[in-house]
């Protein structure tokens, strides 16, 4: 009997370090299942084996550390199933007692990993071997309470699912609406850009094409400036153009600050009164620099009176300092 309880203890030991190993959660409905159908502590095929057969095999499952599993071969099975032929043998008796405390121990693993099944079958062989047992109705009760947690767990898991399911896909559904609406304004705007830049090219090109036309109309009127006016203009009675008062031209500010220098040519009309009646440049160097400037001036030169009008051309030079 001392070597038995050596050996069972050695063994137990090993099943204790195995039961350490990754766990296995169990789920609502093992949960579920394993309460609702009972468990059989020994199964037909042990309960069918004979007195010698379970003896030998119950001593090989000792050797081979099978205290209490696997289900259907391990030595509690063997026991139980031996004590239902030999009730009144010792050695059977004192082995199940040895072995019950490793499997109080098994079954709260079971129950901690949430194994349910193992733990009712563990809880079968312990109910078989003593039903007076201490430990029995704490188990009991401690695995229909676990088995509702974790039933009330799963629907949980299944509710928070549901709703973070939900959120999710509100949520992408406002992500998808922003990008769209993002991308809409951003569409707007590069037509927006791309509008505004054609306008600003066409509008380009037509000034463009109109100072062109402009500068060729100027080159064609002084190209055919003297040839017109001449016959056109009649001999004055004083024997030609008198200037009475002729104002030099204001020099410009900005090109003052640039000291740029330059001239203008102008074709002027003058009315028999002798006041400038009509003036356009005809040519500028550099352009547009100083053509406001010398309208400006020769519109309130003077003249001595005509018998008719007469229209020629006069350049007005600008230096700075002058």
């Amino acid at each position: 009997m001392h070597l038995f309880v050596l050996v069972a203890m050695g063994v137990a030991l090993a099943a204790c370090s195995k039961s350490e190993g990754p766990e296995t959660a169990g789920t609502a409905a093992t949960a579920t299942a394993a309460a609702a159908k009972p468990v059989e502590a020994v199964s037909a095929t042990v309960a069918a084996m004979s007195a010698d057969q379970l003896r030998e095999s119950a001593s090989s499952a000792l050797r081979e550390q099978r205290l209490y599993a696997p289900a259907g071969n391990n030595a509690m099975e063997y026991y139980l199933a031996l004590r239902d032929k030999a009730p009144s043998d010792p050695a059977v008796a004192s082995a199940l007692t040895d072995l019950m405390p490793y499997a109080l121990i098994a079954t709260e693993q079971s129950i901690q990993r949430e194994d349910f099944t193992e733990a009712q079958r563990l809880y079968a062989l312990m109910e078989k071997t003593d039903k007076t047992a201490p430990a029995l109705p704490r188990l009991k009760q401690t695995i229909a309470q676990q088995q509702q947690a974790v039933a009330a767990r799963a629907e949980q898991e299944k509710v928070q699912g549901e709703e973070d399911a939900k959120r999710k896909a509100e949520l992408e559904k406002t992500r998808a609406a922003q990008q769209l609406a993002s991308q809409q304004a951003a569409a707007k705007q590069l037509a927006d850009q791309q509008a505004a830049q054609q306008e600003a090219d066409r509008k380009a090109a037509a000034d463009k094409e109109a100072a062109a036309q402009r500068e060729a109309a100027q080159r064609a009127a002084a190209a055919s400036a003297p040839a017109e006016s001449a016959p056109a203009r009649p001999a004055p009675s004083a024997g030609g153009l008198r200037a009475v008062s002729t104002p030099a031209p204001r020099y410009p500010a900005e090109a003052a600050r640039r000291q740029l220098s330059g001239e203008v040519r102008l074709e002027i009309t003058v009315g028999t009164d002798g006041s400038v009646t009509a003036a356009r440049v005809v040519d500028a160097n550099p352009p547009r620099v100083f053509d406001r400037e010398a309208l400006t001036a020769v519109k309130r030169w003077k003249f001595a009176p005509l018998d008719a009008p007469v229209t020629t051309t006069r350049t007005i030079s600008f230096r700075p300092g002058t």
